[in-house]
């Protein structure tokens, strides 16, 4: 049975932009790359290579899985019926399928028989399954202050290798919108960064990149994706971009509404722009709206906040 559109429907059809943009098999090796490219001459530059170091592991992870989806074919496909984000983070955290990724991340990370990563190793290791939940519950809930600092790339680290892991496993996912426009649809986690991309059937338009699994949604553009307000929007970048005026490759939208800012970057300013790594390599910009009454309210989850 064929069905028949009216001539609206098909232009609607035409133009309506790809919701989902899902992160490349080789996501974890590219962002590890670009991290150690802004790493030079950086102020941050050794946290940056740190964090590519956890990245080349968390590609190893993605590589040779230690499990498989933890969501029955069944639970997927009514989650997604409801609305619901079939891989939702705050029952999957709980329920615990990701402590084989943090204890694989332990085993395969290698560094100094002493010092600060090796304290922060030895905690980990110490640690029982229990307070490794806890842990990762409190970093998912944004609740820094539960977290030892030290611990936090390495939790990080996992809890992301393994959502990724499973997003890409999905049996080519339909996904409907969230609640909230800085919600991912694939776990329900909050967005960190945007991403105006710059090719193909995506050219131009802005996908946000969650935190967690890396998925991208599309989120049309000069709307505040926490209040969805269009009023007053101004854009930030760091004084030091040396770019012409809107040209620079990483602003922020900052809203004078909520004082809500959400980081983007604009692929066709910089095509090698990756959103994790260029967030940890602009937190001057953070402390400089911070000073300016702005409110972050997008996760890192590779950096404690202070």
């Amino acid at each position: 049975m064929s069905t028949i559109l009216e001539p609206g429907q098909i232009e609607a059809s035409a133009v309506m932009p790809p919701f989902l943009h899902l992160p490349p098999a080789n996501l974890f090796e590219l962002r590890a790359a670009r991290l150690e490219h802004l790493a030079e001459g950086h102020a941050l530059g050794d946290y940056l290579r740190l964090v590519a170091r956890l990245c080349r592991v968390q590609q190893q992870l993605v590589d040779n899985p230690p499990g498989g989806l933890p969501v029955a074919a069944e639970r997927q496909r009514l989650c997604i019926s409801h609305g619901l984000p079939p891989l939702a983070a705050d029952s999957l955290v709980r329920e615990g399928p990701w402590l084989d990724w943090l204890q694989s991340l332990i085993d395969r990370f290698d560094t100094e028989p002493e010092g600060p990563l090796a304290d922060a190793l030895g905690t980990l290791r110490g640690s029982s399954d229990a307070q490794r939940k806890g842990w990762a519950i409190a970093l998912l809930g944004g609740q820094y202050d539960v977290v030892p600092a030290a611990l936090v790339p390495f939790i990080g680290a996992a809890l992301q290798a393994a959502w990724s892991s499973w997003l890409l496993a999905l049996p080519e996912p339909e996904l409907k919108p969230a609640g909230s426009l800085a919600q991912c649809p694939a776990c329900g986690s909050p967005a960190m960064a945007g991403v105006v991309r710059n090719r193909g059937k995506h050219n131009g338009l802005r996908y946000l990149a969650c935190s967690l699994c890396s998925c991208e949604w599309h989120v049309v553009r000069v709307k505040c994706v926490y209040c969805e307000s269009s009023k007053g929007l101004r854009y930030s970048s760091l004084e030091d971009d040396r770019h012409a005026p809107g040209k620079a490759p990483l602003r922020a939208e900052c809203c004078p509404g909520c004082q809500g800012y959400l980081k983007q970057s604009y692929l066709e300013n910089d095509a090698a722009a990756e959103p994790l790594a260029d967030d940890l390599a602009s937190l001057a910009l953070d402390m400089r709206l911070d000073e300016e009454g702005f409110h972050r309210l997008a996760p890192n989850l590779m950096l404690a906040p202070g």
